[in-house]
């Protein structure tokens, strides 16, 4: 039995895929309430964000059989570029800010 894992890479990252999955763990991180931790960690291991895009490669044998190997492909390229990981704190602060908005209107409407 073989396992047919396509090759890694085989194509650049399109701006359309890269806002879908940034868009997709923002959501995942704020959905979780995580957003405070995720931030600092992503901020804290900015620097380290290619090894771990290239750990992540070399992983993705193993990772792969739990998230699948083109999401693991995926999350390589976001963390590539340190740029992204700009991409995604901010839109998880924005997404902070519109949930804290949405509460703050749903508490003043619950006083009123």
């Amino acid at each position: 039995m073989s396992l047919n894992v396509g090759t890694f890479h085989d194509r650049p990252l399109n701006e359309e895929e890269r806002d879908r999955l940034i868009e997709s763990m923002a959501r995942a991180v704020v959905a979780k309430r995580m957003e405070t931790m995720a931030v600092f960690l992503i901020d804290a291991h900015r620097p380290f964000s290619f090894m771990a895009s290239q750990a992540l490669l070399v992983t993705a044998p193993v990772l792969g059989a739990f998230f699948g190997f083109r999401r693991v492909d995926s999350w390589s390229r976001i963390l590539e570029d340190r740029a992204n990981l700009e991409r995604l704190m901010s839109r998880i602060e924005e997404l902070v800010t519109q949930r804290d908005a949405v509460a703050d209107t749903d508490r003043g409407e619950a006083a009123a």
